[in-house]
């Protein structure tokens, strides 16, 4: 008995150490982790009993891969996209021993299946609302790409429909199940580094292009349903599928894809809601008939307890995307106090001086939600119909940051900003609250959902 616990509870320091010494994560940590997830029983798999059927409905890269890697938790039964091409080779990825899942190109389909419990929604931003909003209404639990929304309005209605529905909805912030990105975020909420003075989030530029030619829609492609809300143009390559984030009318650039990780982790270190103002310029201008999202800009958010929450894009061949670039600080966030700073990004964790983080916090520390497993969180929380780690308020809120930074950029000046009317105030509210919701042509408006 003595024996085999001395075996065990070395087997575990030298996991920890080994550990540690891979991710560069202080040993505490590590430690601390560990011993928490081995008590923690419902982190454990599900039985093949408790398997439930999963849909995907957005076939691209990103939706395929959520798709392959909730099958380690239920049964795929089908897929969905107005692509057949991206359909066909999705069933044929995910086929389970030589059984395709099932093959639509209308996710109303989808949801009418009863035997389907689970919505991967792995679609273009602009259809993000409302199938996770459909979904919802026909009694699926979501997992859903970020960022959540394509406009502020649609996260309060979305939020309002989960919430009446009871549905367990993860957003895709996987960051939040990063261990390196909450250590970073508990040393900044327990003053660690003094009090929080700036938060810089830098990331990659977007891309600029055009001008660009429409042609005929490729055979196999619902241009009309992939458009959905959007206006109707003719089919243009540049505007659909991987380049589709470079488009206002899909997505808003660089800020709405990596700043829609980078800055819900900004506002999880800070634990608050809302800025109260907003201020943005584009250093770049999108070309005629090309993409129209700036491929740089720079945002300065003012949050209420004073903190300086800054955004900016950089790149490989600009002098200050080069200084980053040396610094290995080009592309990801930077929280600064009084008494020194922390880096974090998804390959390392650095601080003005190790003991910062190499030195453990006290017991009574501050804790964050943890998750070390971002889709293995969401399907726990479907058994336990408690609220996932990036649930669906604060999905809306992160994405809310990037939609007032896009639209601070879009105007080019400050505005004011009232996190509990989800409104702009003051000089340029007229402006700012145009652009908070959009409208959608129909058919594929609200009324679609159900």
């Amino acid at each position: 008995m003595f024996k085999s616990f001395q075996i065990s509870r070395r087997s575990f320091v030298q996991r920890c150490t080994l550990t540690a010494a891979a991710t560069g994560l202080p040993l505490w940590f590590i430690e601390r982790d560990f011993a928490e997830a081995a008590d923690q029983s419902a982190a454990r798999l599900p039985s093949p009993n408790d398997r439930p059927n999963i849909a995907l409905i957005g076939c691209g890269g990103m939706g395929t891969g959520d798709g392959q890697n909730a099958t380690r938790f239920g049964n795929l039964v089908a897929v969905c996209d107005v692509d057949e091409n991206h359909l066909n080779s999705a069933a044929k990825r995910l086929s389970r021993n030589t059984s395709e899942p099932a093959k639509y190109t209308d996710f109303r389909k989808v949801l009418e299946r009863d035997d389907i419990h689970i919505i991967i929604n792995g679609t273009p931003d602009h259809w993000h609302t409302l199938i996770n909003m459909a979904a919802a209404k026909a009694k699926k639990d979501v997992y859903g790409e970020k960022p959540l929304t394509l406009t502020i309005d649609e996260g309060k209605r979305l939020v309002q429909t989960v919430r009446d529905r009871k549905t367990v909805l993860q957003t895709g912030s996987q960051q939040r199940s990063d261990r390196q990105f909450r250590l970073a975020c508990e040393l900044v909420r327990n003053g660690r580094i003094g009090k929080l003075q700036t938060v810089t989030v830098y990331l990659p530029a977007g891309l600029v292009g055009g001008p660009f030619q429409s042609s005929p829609t490729p055979a196999g492609l619902n241009w009309d349903m992939w458009l959905g809300q959007a206006p109707k143009v003719d089919y243009v390559k540049e505007r659909c599928h991987s380049t589709f984030r470079w488009w206002f009318e899909y997505s808003g650039g660089p800020m709405t894809d990596w700043g829609a990780h980078h800055n819900d982790i900004a506002r999880w270190a800070m634990g608050l809601e809302a800025p109260t103002a907003v201020e943005g310029r584009a250093l770049t201008k999108p070309v005629e008939g090309g993409f129209n999202t700036p491929s740089e800009f720079e945002v300065t958010f003012t949050w209420a307890n004073g903190v300086t929450h800054i955004v900016k894009t950089t790149k490989d061949d600009s002098p200050f995307g080069q200084i980053l670039k040396e610094n290995g600080q080009r592309n990801g966030i930077k929280f600064e106090g009084s008494e020194g700073w922390i880096w974090v990004n998804r390959a390392e964790l650095d601080a003005s001086n190790v003991s910062l983080y190499k030195t453990p916090l006290p017991d009574n520390a501050e804790r964050l939600e943890v998750s070390r497993d971002h889709m293995g969180n969401f399907f726990e929380c479907v058994r336990s119909r408690k609220d996932p780690v990036a649930h669906a308020e604060i999905g809306h809120r992160s994405a809310s940051v990037c939609h007032l930074a896009a639209i601070a950029v879009r105007l080019g000046r400050k505005l004011q900003w009232d996190g509990k009317s989800d409104r702009f105030v003051g000089d340029g509210a007229a402006e700012g609250n145009a652009l908070v919701v959009r409208e959608m042509r129909k058919p594929y408006d609200y009324s679609i959902t159900g």
